[in-house]
């Protein structure tokens, strides 16, 4: 009995001692909407919700600005030519196109930085400027990307005038317009890519067949030739050269 009391005030100092020891004041916590007297403040807030706002918002803008469109769509093409579905897995495919994706518009991200954000820190610019010196060095990028024709396209959906100049296309036309370019690119490299790899399934289902080997699925025997073709050519090499510079 002794030591059933002794064990419970053993824990209950334990529990207890640390909480007096280190008690200290908290600072608190307080999200309200109240009038103020300095200007300051409500740029402040501002300046958060709006960066909260791209932080939700960054998911698309990734997918319909970037080079990250062709870049995965051509990695899951790739996959599917070699016969492995699940190999590379998702995770590490999307990582990758995500790392090529920031290489690749490394420059853009610069201009963005130097003649928007940090201006707009700086309350040099307003949010409104901040905003067009932002899409200018994107829509060079993506008017490079765009074909002539998906752009006339949208132009006509969107029963607007026709541009004068490149500064005139807005953002709802020209990101519509880059999409379908990039999805009609990365399907034409995809093309090239299955190729050299429909080759090797032909051969090796006419010879299965030849051999009276019906039974046995062309796959299995196609999935290692496959393999060694795209690490003799050191695959990954050339699919990543390719892709950079496409851009």
């Amino acid at each position: 009995m002794r030591q059933k009391v002794s064990l419970a005030f053993f824990l209950t100092g334990i529990v207890l001692v640390p909480a007096v020891a280190y008690a200290q004041p908290l600072p608190g916590i307080d999200l309200r909407v109240s009038a103020t007297e300095t200007p300051g403040q409500v740029v402040d807030s501002v300046k958060l919700l709006v960066l909260i706002s791209l932080i939700a918002l960054a998911p698309a803008f990734l997918l319909m600005v970037t080079s990250f469109t062709r870049i995965i769509v051509v990695l899951s093409l790739l996959r599917g030519a070699i016969g492995v579905h699940m190999t590379p897995p998702n995770q590490v495919l999307i990582g990758l196109a995500l790392f090529l994706t920031v290489f690749i518009m490394a420059p853009v991200y610069g201009q963005i930085n130097e003649n928007a954000i940090k201006p707009y820190i700086d309350n040099r610019i307003t949010q409104q400027q901040a905003f067009e010196e932002a899409y200018k060095p994107l829509r060079a990028f993506m008017l490079k990307q765009t074909r002539e024709k998906d752009l006339a396209l949208f132009i006509a959906l969107s029963r607007s005038e026709r541009p004068r100049s490149p500064e005139d296309v807005p953002l709802s036309v020209l990101a519509p317009a880059f999409v379908i370019s990039e999805l009609k690119t990365a399907f034409q490299i995809g093309f090239l890519l299955y190729v050299p790899f429909l080759v090797i399934d032909i051969v090796v289902a006419s010879t299965l067949m030849s051999m009276g080997m019906f039974m046995l699925p062309p796959v299995m025997i196609s999935l290692p030739f496959k393999l060694l073709l795209f690490i003799m050519v050191d695959g990954w090499y050339l699919v990543v050269k390719s892709l950079v510079e496409s851009f």
